[in-house]
């Protein structure tokens, strides 16, 4: 771990402005401070704003205008409930400031296409923090796809029985949907791993769309070329889970990434495991952002990946209120158009 005192910052690194210092959010402040020297933490915005964060000199801002605002933050890093990323992210997208947020990018996809679009218009570097591209299971996974040769299906399960995230709505806080908090992450799996898009989708969940926020899901997602994914996806109770079981012509994958290990078989038997080192994803996320605002390249990540994950999960809230009906992804263009 890199450690330098939290008032000095080098003549080089990365002015930040972080919003959101929630539970998720503490994990990137704590990298920002001590394991980024290409970077520096220079302002922070949350609800109980003034003043500095506790033990720094890191200012602490309670409207995000005025932290944007802020000279000395060249980049805006959103950690905050996802109905507040749409009207953040284009503040600052407005002054010319770079954005990385939180995964899912939006709540849905006309806000995640104005997003883009706007980023697009604007010129500035907009990643979303798909955090799960970085878990070193799922490089590994991708990366021994071939030897199972073509997909013919998959199953992608996240079970988690956390504290959800929060929605802020005219009610007040309501937790966030499986959906959006944990399947999110699969929807963009799937695209990643398979370099495809997702074609359409058949979806149920509980409670049903309206009727609260959902705790089950499941779905069923064919992509472009017609491989079949099975997503299972529940807040429960019970122990965490994360895995995949992916099948091809010449194999099968099982990769578990909360146990980190992945295990090949051939199709006479043979397997073949692997047990991974675990890897702070949230600190590589913030290393390719850093990296992509500085070489002005786009980020492995990019505005439209996250769009593309809200639209497809927009489709599954569609297919739930129909229940379960095949439903087609409608994607904007390939900036987002806000008007599509």
């Amino acid at each position: 771990m890199h450690t330098r005192p939290m008032n000095q910052r080098s003549s080089t690194a990365l002015g930040i402005g972080l919003v959101g210092v929630g539970r998720h959010g503490s994990r990137y402040v704590q990298h920002l401070l001590h394991d980024l020297p290409e970077a520096a933490l220079t302002a922070i915005c949350r609800k109980s704003g003034s003043g500095s964060y506790s033990g720094t000199d890191v200012p602490v801002y309670h409207d995000y205008h005025a932290m944007i605002a802020d000279p000395r933050v060249e980049a805006v890093v959103i950690v905050t409930p996802p109905s507040l990323c749409h009207s953040i992210c284009l503040t600052a997208v407005a002054a010319g400031k770079a954005v990385l947020v939180e995964k899912p990018l939006a709540v849905n996809g006309q806000e995640a296409r104005a997003m883009v679009a706007a980023a697009a218009q604007r010129g500035v570097t907009l990643m979303t923090a798909q955090t799960m591209r970085f878990d070193p299971t799922i490089l590994l996974l991708r990366e021994q796809l071939r030897a199972i040769g073509p997909l013919t299906s998959a199953t992608l399960i996240s079970h988690i029985d956390t504290k959800a995230n929060t929605l802020v709505g005219s009610g007040g806080p309501v937790p966030l949907g499986a959906l959006l908090e944990l399947g999110v992450h699969l929807l963009d799996l799937i695209r990643f791993l398979t370099g495809e898009e997702i074609l359409d989708v058949e979806c149920t969940m509980s409670p049903a769309p309206g009727a609260g926020p959902e705790t089950r899901v499941q779905a069923q997602v064919r992509t472009s070329t017609g491989i079949l994914f099975h997503l299972h996806i529940a807040r429960v109770e019970s122990q965490r889970q994360g895995r995949a079981e992916l099948t091809g012509g010449k194999g099968k994958i099982t990769a578990d990434w909360v146990t980190r290990t992945l295990t090949r078989t051939t199709t006479d038997g043979v397997s073949y495991t692997r047990t991974l080192e675990s890897h702070p994803t949230i600190l590589s996320t913030l290393q390719a952002f850093i990296r992509a605002v500085r070489t002005r390249t786009p980020p492995p990540i990019t505005g439209i990946d996250g769009c593309r994950a809200v639209e497809a999960a927009d489709a599954c809230y569609r297919s739930a209120a129909q229940h379960g009906a095949v439903v087609r992804c409608a994607y904007g263009a390939e900036h987002c158009d806000p008007s599509d």
